[in-house]
């Protein structure tokens, strides 16, 4: 946060605003007016010097909005004890050099006037914080809804009308005998997938449950073709079913790896797919086997779009990608809804 022009500008004229109450209109000379206002700068000045060391450390520590009403407690509490002690040492000090006693409303008015640049330089840092949570916030509105409608528009210029695929489906399945369940079977997943498709692009986030079934129809699909040479293994415990995943991610995932990777009876694809609530991840691993031929070098065009979206979606932790000991694994983060 750039706050040179509030240190430049607003310590002097809050040094000046407190003089005030102190009786600035009786001061009657050009000195002893220029006297008063440096001591209250000096004031000032290490008031909110403090106050915005506090402010940082605590920001630092609690920077998520939903963390704003604690941070401001522990504001408040500090700020307050320690305008309370620094006064009763300066009143105390005040009185020893004037040979007076203690004065209670004295010390109560002198705390209350000094309370002041502390509760203002708090609020400058905090609506600070908070207009630009706002102007963060609002690009990143914007920034979903632009990779919305390019990925709707994109969808538009690539895919037939879904009212024609659907119909043309339904009139394949008349056509396949009634005894190939197979095929039928095959082409109900087909239209299935297809509808997630179509219903999940419209929405920025879906339930972890959501996207598990798809993706175990899509892979439903593959293994007609793989059969054996593609092994999958999904353990998700129940508990995490409700947390949310950006739509697709996980199928882009399972797709890269069948697309990329040898699946073959010597060496069959082993897929993994498995959540753990103590990591807040959602895992895609695969059994690393490059194939040689027949496709051009992956670009990481799918994966950088995966993490992009994530990052818009403000994930509490970042998308990993790991290769090792033979294994592909992708770590992406369960979202709450």
């Amino acid at each position: 946060m750039n706050d040179r022009r509030f240190l430049r500008w607003g310590i002097p004229v809050l040094a000046l605003l407190v003089l005030l109450p102190r009786g600035l209109l009786a001061i009657r000379t050009v000195p002893v007016f220029f006297l008063n206002w440096g001591i209250s700068l000096l004031f000032t000045a290490a008031f909110w010097l403090t106050g915005r060391a506090l402010w940082f450390a605590l920001f630092r520590r609690f920077p998520a909005v939903e963390q704003t009403r604690q941070r401001l407690w522990w504001l408040a509490v500090i700020n307050t004890a320690t305008t309370a002690l620094v006064t009763l040492l300066i009143h105390e000090a005040s009185a020893w050099m004037q040979q007076g006693r203690f004065s209670l409303g004295g010390y109560l008015s002198e705390f209350g006037l000094n309370m002041v640049p502390t509760v203002v330089i708090q609020l400058i840092y905090e609506s600070m914080s908070f207009f630009r949570q706002w102007a963060a916030n609002v690009r990143r509105a914007e920034q979903l809804q632009s990779a919305g409608m390019k990925s709707q528009l994109e969808a538009l210029q690539s895919q037939l009308d879904p009212h024609f695929l659907f119909n043309s489906l339904n009139t394949l399945s008349a056509l396949i005998e009634p005894e190939n369940e197979a095929a039928q079977e095959f082409v109900e997943q087909l239209a299935d997938v297809y509808r997630y498709v179509l219903l999940a692009r419209e929405q920025p986030t879906v339930a972890l449950h959501e996207e598990l079934a798809f993706v175990d129809t899509y892979l439903a699909l593959h293994k007609a073709r793989f059969r054996d040479n593609l092994r999958v293994r999904i353990d998700v415990p129940a508990a995490l079913h409700q947390h949310r995943m950006a739509p697709l991610s996980v199928q882009l995932l399972v797709e890269n790896a069948l697309k990329h990777n040898v699946a073959s009876r010597d060496q069959p694809l082993q897929l993994h797919l498995s959540a753990h609530a103590a990591s807040g991840y959602f895992t895609v691993e695969n059994t690393l086997r490059p194939r040689t031929a027949g496709l051009a070098p992956g670009t990481g065009t799918g994966l950088r779009n995966v993490r992009h979206r994530y990052e818009l979606l403000r994930a509490p932790q970042p998308v990993t990608v790991t290769a090792e000991d033979g294994w592909f694994r992708v770590q992406l983060p369960l979202l709450i809804g």
